[in-house]
């Protein structure tokens, strides 16, 4: 009796077991079957999360998460966990340790774009999309620059979630504008129609140098800031671009293209013409404190300046507002761009076709936000309290969309200072982009054959 009793209870777990995994709570993703890791951990290993001890008392949204992550785990049977592994330049070398001499552990590793071109280089990232994936990769969560920059060959080696953090764009003071005659709405008005362009903005800072004393010397400059920045901005403004693939999927020098040098020509006109520049004992980032005095119109910078809490402008007493940068001549109107740096999610390539899709299928759950809690305008933040509305809702919200997000393939071959800044751009001032490329283009070669195998 007591050995049919048991096989009774037996069998009512397992039919309870198999009802669990047919279903999951509502608003939860749909169980897919055939998925178990045997209890095995898996790590994330980003670069900023000290600990992953959860919280003794936690509010109803952490709990939420908690819960959707917990079940992820029992009915995945795993346990996941996510937690640093180096900082944020050495955790390409924990990867590349990790793939010399895999260990058998489950792991993803987050990455900075920065670091992504000598690991992908060397195949060391396994393809998110084989014919074997189980992840939709076409979904609306997976960041679209980031599919773009890290899909090699029709392979795609990386990805990010959700919108982009924006980040170059072009601050105004208020003041500095009025004062020179200018209604600083238009910008917003003009944005909007698409015909916020390189020569409306050369127009605006014409009317804004003054020199007040007539000392020949400028009281009231046009610009100042990131004039780095400025060129790469007006570079994927203008349709341009200083690396990108070939019609063979090799990576290629397109820095001498005229889209690129028209639009490297042109900023260099404007940043001399009419930028605040370092002055003889100032230091790299002199023009932070220069735009906080009041004495110049527009801030080449990036959004977390301005934006973000207890950003560097928000002590600024002078009023600001933002727009993105304008469109080029040879760009399309009303398509604004900034060029995006998120961070890379990638699986290590040691592993066989089944385990990377399975990793890629729990990353994917592990990814989603919360349900019940998906805040679509949980981005905004405290960002009203800084600007006016116009800078958040038209511009910093519009620079989120993927259509607005570019990406640059310099990061394959290496930081942006290291490679498009030190001896190309830093050194604008004393020659033609087109001379100066020839300079550069036998180092970039070299650099670019490494990558493509050559």
């Amino acid at each position: 009796m007591k050995k049919i009793l048991a096989m009774i209870l037996c069998l009512a777990m397992l039919l309870c077991s198999v009802a669990a995994l047919a279903e999951a709570p509502e608003g939860y993703p749909e169980v897919k079957e055939g998925i178990d890791f045997g209890g095995q951990k898996i790590y994330v290993y980003d670069y900023w999360t000290s600990s992953s001890e959860r919280k003794a008392e936690p509010n109803e949204e952490e709990q939420a998460q908690y819960d959707y992550r917990d079940w992820i785990m029992s009915t995945y049977n795993c346990e996941i966990e996510q937690i640093a592994k180096g900082d944020w330049g050495s955790n390409v070398t924990e990867l590349t340790n990790f793939c010399t001499a895999p260990d058998g552990t489950l792991c993803l590793y987050i990455l900075p774009p920065d670091f992504v071109g000598t690991p992908m280089a060397n195949h060391l990232f396994a393809a998110w999309n084989e014919d074997n994936a189980i992840v939709d990769m076409t979904a609306d969560k997976w960041n679209g620059s980031t599919l773009d920059f890290m899909t090699v060959g029709g392979k795609i080696y990386g990805v990010a979630t959700g919108n982009s953090e924006p980040r170059g764009c072009l601050y105004f003071n208020k003041r500095v504008l009025e004062e020179a005659g200018i209604d600083w709405n238009t910008i917003y008005d003009m944005q909007a129609d698409g015909t916020w362009t390189f020569e409306a903005f050369e127009d605006m800072l014409k009317k804004i140098n003054q020199d007040k004393d007539n000392d020949g010397i400028l009281d009231v400059y046009g610009m100042t800031g990131s004039n780095v920045d400025m060129y790469r901005l007006a570079v994927f403004s203008n349709g341009g671009s200083f690396f990108d693939f070939d019609e063979n999927g090799k990576l290629v020098i397109t820095a001498g293209s005229d889209n690129t040098l028209e639009a490297l020509q042109w900023s260099k006109d404007i940043w001399n013409n009419y930028g605040y520049q370092q002055p003889a004992d100032g230091a790299w980032d002199y023009y932070k404190d220069a735009w906080k005095q009041g004495f110049c119109g527009f801030y080449m910078y990036q959004t977390y300046g301005g934006f973000n809490d207890n950003s560097e402008m928000s002590d600024m007493d002078d009023e600001w507002g933002c727009v993105a940068f304008p469109t080029g001549p040879k760009g399309t109107a009303g398509a604004y761009t900034n060029i995006v740096s998120d961070n890379v999610t990638v699986i290590p390539n040691v592993y066989d076709a089944d385990t990377v899709a399975k990793l890629a299928y729990i990353y994917d759950l592990w990814s989603n936000a919360t349900p019940g809690y998906d805040d679509e305008d949980a981005w905004i933040g405290n960002k009203y309290n800084y600007t006016d509305d116009r800078a958040v809702d038209e511009t910093y919200a519009m620079l989120r969309e993927p259509e607005h997000c570019s990406s640059d393939k310099v990061l394959y071959l290496g930081s942006v200072n290291d490679i498009e800044g030190q001896d190309y751009l830093w050194n604008l001032g004393g020659s033609t982009p087109a001379e100066l490329l020839e300079t550069k283009t036998p180092v970039w070669q070299g650099l670019i054959d490494i990558f493509n195998g050559n």
